[in-house]
């Protein structure tokens, strides 16, 4: 008997946590290696620029600012590509997460090359692509509307999982997806901080890889569904 095959929805909530969990490591990367600089976080880079401008020793300002508005940028674009798209997964949504990843990609071989640690102009243009393309994949994930789910911040999360838990005396509803976005961006952040004792470039890497693995499990899918829905459609009308 074949294995039963995962629903799409349960998919598309094994895709947005695993972009969750890149976001841990490109976070790492951004705050570890490149002057300490949120690129998914942005209450982080908010939290920073009050801190800097309030006289904080040593507070990047620039780097953070920069995150801040290409992060907005990419939420924009993303925002606007998908505008018209249907609900659900899409051909749009595919290009958008593929975007992500091609930009991912093209960041992870500037860091291979060239030591951007070394100059200011170019740590600056790698850290504002990465907070671009985080704003691109998280623009496309509110589009998505997994429940719980961000991809890019579990703040509400936590809230939700305290304050429906039973312990509050609420039904732990979506519990476990709480608690695994929770757990997956620290693991993010975790293996993120471990690639760095390898090069910069490996973590953004392997952010890379994943949102490839997305957009292609995504669109796989996708394409799926909708050929079996226009093979019902012929028994429908008869």
């Amino acid at each position: 008997m074949p294995a039963r095959r995962m629903s799409t929805e349960r998919l598309h909530l094994t895709l947005m946590l695993i972009l969750t969990f890149s976001t841990g490591v490109v976070d790492a990367v951004g705050y570890l290696g490149l002057d300490r600089v949120f690129t998914g976080n942005m209450t982080g880079n908010v939290v920073l620029l009050g801190m800097a401008v309030a006289g904080g020793d040593d507070l990047p300002v620039l780097r953070p600012a920069l995150a801040l508005l290409f992060f907005m940028v990419g939420a924009a674009l993303a925002g606007r590509a998908l505008r018209k798209a249907p609900s659900g997964w899409s051909s749009a949504t595919s290009c958008t997460f593929a975007a992500v990843a091609v930009g991912a990609a093209g960041l992870a071989v500037l860091l291979a090359l060239v030591d951007v640690t070394a100059d200011e102009v170019l740590g600056s243009v790698v850290t504002s692509g990465l907070a671009l393309i985080m704003g691109i994949q998280a623009g496309t994930a509110k589009r998505l509307a997994i429940a719980e789910v961000t991809t890019v911040v579990v703040t509400s999360t936590i809230t939700g999982l305290a304050s429906d838990s039973r312990l509050a005396g609420g039904k732990g509803k979506h519990w476990v997806r709480r608690a695994l976005a929770i757990l997956l961006i620290g693991l993010g952040a975790v293996a993120g901080a471990f690639a760095l004792l390898v090069d910069l470039w490996v973590g953004v890497a392997l952010s890379a890889v994943l949102s490839a693995v997305v957009a292609g499990a995504g669109h796989l899918r996708h394409r799926q569904d909708r050929h079996e829905q226009r093979r019902k459609e012929p028994a429908l009308a008869s």
